[in-house]
This record gives structure tokens, sequence and C-alpha cells, in this order.
């Protein structure tokens, strides 16, 4: 069965960073986009961040342009969301997915086209 499990988060003052990792079992990562998406209290489950399936196209909402980072590693089968400059608006769990739905493997920004999901990490930034 196909699982995605992410590692990283933490407890982290403003300004700092971290990194976050995605990990994969029974499914192969290059064949797929794979996105980022975060979870704040109260609030619905965004995407922040997408990947295509070799790692040479991403997108980024505004909200982090220019802080955060994602990579990937296809002969690892892991992905990876590097945050700095962090903000206490970034608080909430962060959860990586595959993009089962999305043409050739481009990024993707649109939620429906992502089809796994892990368990997710919290991130909490403190001010």
């Amino acid at each position: 069965q196909a699982q995605l499990a992410e590692s990283g988060g933490g407890l982290v003052q403003a300004g700092g960073s971290l990194r976050l990792s995605c990990a994969a079992s029974g499914r192969i990562l290059s064949s797929y986009a794979m996105g980022w998406f975060r979870q704040a209290p109260g609030k619905e489950r965004e995407i922040v961040a997408s990947i295509n399936w070799s790692g040479t196209w991403t997108e980024y909402v505004d909200s982090v342009k220019g802080r955060f980072t994602t990579s990937r590693d296809n002969a690892k089968n892991e992905a990876y969301l590097q945050m700095n400059s962090l903000r206490p608006e970034d608080t909430g769990v962060y959860y990586c997915a595959t993009a089962g739905n999305s043409d050739h493997g481009d990024p993707t920004l649109f939620e429906h086209e992502y089809d796994l999901w892990g368990h997710g990490t919290r991130v909490t930034v403190t001010s």
C-alpha cells in the first residue's frame, strides 16, 4: 500500500528555518509531481508549493514565494520543503502529496489533482 511520511516539523522562532522531508513507500515518486500543503488551526487545508516529476519546475503560492523552496531526490524517493524566514502565520500541519491526476507530471496548485497524502508534520512558529 502506498504511503507518504513527512518529518522535520517542530517549534521555531519567527525568522527561523525548518526543512521538511517526505519519504514514500509503495509508490515511485519520479512518476508524479509532488505538492506541499498546510492546514492552520481553524482553517482549510491549502497548497503552498508544487514540483514537477523531475525537479526542474516549481510553483509556489504568493505567501511563501522567496521564502520556501521545494526539491526532490528521486533516487531516494523523497521530496523536501525548505522553509526560511518563517512567520507565525506559517504555523500549521504540513502535508506532502503526490499529484496522481496531474498531466505529464507537471506541478499543480490545484488540490483535486492530488491523490495521496501523508499524515502530516506539525510546524509551530512563535513570535
